[in-house]
């Protein structure tokens, strides 16, 4: 895994468990936190970063993995914006799969064309019903390393 980048967006309790378990599988991973009286104290000083120009120079060949953890925040549409014109691997979006996001509409009045909207997952991770951020990080982890493996997730398995 090495070279795989993990980019969880907005300081929360999802990217908190996403940022350690993250490390724990290889992931180098970073915290894109636009407002610095959100940054954790706990958080090293390595990982916290102010937008994804900051990191822009480690997305190359489209490695990055990059994750939203708040579906609520201001900040919405831009971090997406500059998060489809960076090069990276897989974008993706917190959110309840029954309805539609509210980064479709953030996106549309940014001028972001649906083509590149759809590029952005809703909802993310393996449906294992997470509900505490912890689970929610587990399940997002596991749909990366299905979807980079090229595996469906859960139990299927192929002959």
């Amino acid at each position: 895994m090495t070279g795989r980048l993990l980019v969880a967006v907005f300081a929360s309790p999802v990217s908190d468990a996403l940022l350690r378990y993250g490390a724990d599988l290889g992931f180098r991973t970073v915290l894109v936190e636009p407002d610095p009286g959100r940054v954790p104290a706990s958080a090293p000083a390595d990982v916290a970063c102010g937008s994804l120009a900051e990191v822009e120079g480690e997305l190359v060949g489209g490695s990055a993995d990059v994750v939203v953890t708040d579906h609520h925040r201001d900040e919405l549409g831009e971090v997406l914006r500059d998060a489809l014109a960076v090069p990276t691997r897989w974008i993706g979006v917190m959110g309840n799969p029954r309805h539609e996001g509210p980064h479709v509409a953030a996106l549309a009045a940014l001028g972001v064309p649906a083509a590149e909207i759809a590029r952005v997952h809703r909802p993310i991770g393996l449906d294992i019903g997470s509900r505490a951020p912890a689970e929610i990080a587990v399940s997002t982890l596991a749909g990366l390393l299905a979807d980079r493996n090229g595996r469906p997730g859960g139990f299927a398995h192929g002959g």
